[in-house]
């Protein structure tokens, strides 16, 4: 088994009040769940309502596929965001 895992930051603008960033945080999470089946979160920046801290964890019996799939889920955060991704820092990869 293989665990990778990524964390993104992004900056969102246009938020005013941590309703509006909640908003955009949700649908990120929920949209990343649904269409790749992986685990999301918000880790860091909760407090902040311009800054939303993603974690992102993908786990297979494959490396290389679990380093696809989080490469997929990174782009489609990023192209689905409404917020610029600023910062990834990818983790490494732990063989259980």
């Amino acid at each position: 088994m293989v665990v990778v895992s990524a964390e993104l930051r992004f900056h969102i603008a246009h938020a005013g009040s941590l309703k509006e960033k909640r908003k955009v945080c949700r649908g990120l999470i929920d949209g990343a769940r649904h269409k790749f089946n992986v685990s999301v979160a918000e880790v860091d920046t909760q407090d902040k309502h311009q800054l939303l801290t993603l974690g992102v964890a993908v786990v297979s019996g494959d490396a290389a596929h679990a380093r696809e799939m989080l490469d997929a889920v990174i782009r489609y955060l990023e192209e689905k965001a409404e917020a610029e991704l600023t910062d990834v820092a990818h983790y490494q990869n732990f063989g259980l």
